[in-house]
C-alpha cells in the first residue's frame, strides 16, 4: 500500500511502536538532502555527460587504466567534503541510542551516517573517508592524500593511493556482507530508504529479512521489496523519519527475543 502523510505516519509509528529490532537499509536517497546528488534520478550521476559513463570511470579497469581520468571524476562528482549529515540520518542515529535501531545497512560511501552518530553501520560499498597505498599498504584517513595530491595521489613511497571504495568488478567484502546478513535475519522491521535495489548483490540482502514488516521510503516508491511491503511512502526520509515519536526500549521490551 501506498501511503503519504498522516496516515502513513500513523501505520510506521505502530510498526515501530511493535518492532523490537529496526534495521534500516539505504542509498543514495538518504544523502540527497545533504546535497551529494544520486546515481537515477533526472539530476543524477547517470544523467551527466562525460567522455565516459560512470560505470566505466568507476570500475576497476578503468582505475587501473586511466587513474588521471579516475580521480579527476571521482573528485569533481564522487567526493563531497562540504556535505553534513541531513535530518534522516541524525533522526536514524537517534533512533539507534534509544534502542529502536540495531544497524544501518548503507550503500552509501559518505559516511555521513557516523558523522550524525550512529555507531552500528555496515558500509557495503566501503567509504571515501578511508583510503591506502597499493603499493606498500600504508592507510590515509580523512580525504587530506585524495584532495591535495594533483593529479593522482600518491604515497611517499611513490605507490599509488587507492580509495577503500568497492568499484565496479570489485566483489564485496565477506565480512561486510555477513554482518549485513546477521543484522537483517534477526531484525522484525525493516526499513528501506532511498534506493531502487537494482545493484546486485547488494539488492539480493533483502531476502534474508524474515521479520514482520517491510517499509518502503522512497520519494518514487520504487524498490524491489516494495512487492513485500507492509508500507510504502512516497515522501523525503528525513521529513517521514522525523514526525515519529521515538521512545526509549525498556529492559523488559529489550529482553524480548
Amino acid at each position: 500500500m501506498t501511503d503519504t502523510g498522516s496516515l502513513a505516519t500513523q501505520r510506521l509509528q505502530s510498526m515501530v511502536d511493535d518492532a523490537a529490532q529496526i534495521v534500516f537499509f539505504g542509498g543514495a536517497g538518504t544523502s540527497t538532502d545533504s546535497g551529494i546528488p544520486d546515481f537515477r534520478s533526472r539530476d543524477g550521476l547517470y544523467n551527466q555527460v562525460y567522455d565516459w559513463p560512470p560505470e566505466v570511470i568507476l570500475s576497476r579497469s578503468f582505475f587501473n587504466a586511466n587513474p588521471r581520468q579516475f580521480y579527476r571524476f571521482y573528485r569533481d562528482r564522487v567526493v563531497h567534503p562540504e556535505a553534513v549529515p541531513n535530518p534522516a540520518h541524525y533522526r536514524l542515529a537517534m533512533m539507534e541510542q534509544e534502542g529502536r535501531l540495531t544497524g544501518v545497512i548503507t550503500q552509501n560511501i559518505d559516511g555521513l551516517h557516523q558523522m550524525a552518530g550512529s555507531q552500528n553501520v555496515v558500509e557495503l560499498h566501503g567509504s571515501i573517508w578511508r583510503n591506502h597505498c597499493l603499493a606498500c599498504g600504508a592507510h590515509f584517513d580523512g580525504l587530506s592524500a585524495i584532495m591535495t595530491s594533483q593529479p593522482v595521489p600518491t604515497c611517499s613511497c611513490g605507490g599509488l593511493i587507492c580509495p577503500d571504495v568497492v568499484l565496479y568488478e570489485d566483489p564485496l567484502d565477506e565480512a561486510v556482507l555477513a554482518a549485513a546478513v546477521n543484522l537483517l535475519q534477526q531484525a522484525d522491521l525493516l526499513i528501506i530508504g532511498g534506493t531502487s535495489l537494482v545493484v546486485y548483490p547488494a539488492a539480493g540482502l533483502v531476502d534474508y529479512f524474515a521479520g514482520d514488516n517491510i517499509v518502503v521510503i522512497n520519494k518514487d516508491g520504487s524498490a524491489p521489496g516494495r512487492r513485500r511491503a507492509s508500507l510504502v511512502i512516497t515522501e523525503p526520509i528525513g521529513q517521514v523519519l522525523g514526525r515519529l515519536n521515538i521512545k526509549p526500549v525498556s529492559p523488559q521490551d529489550a529482553s524480548q527475543p
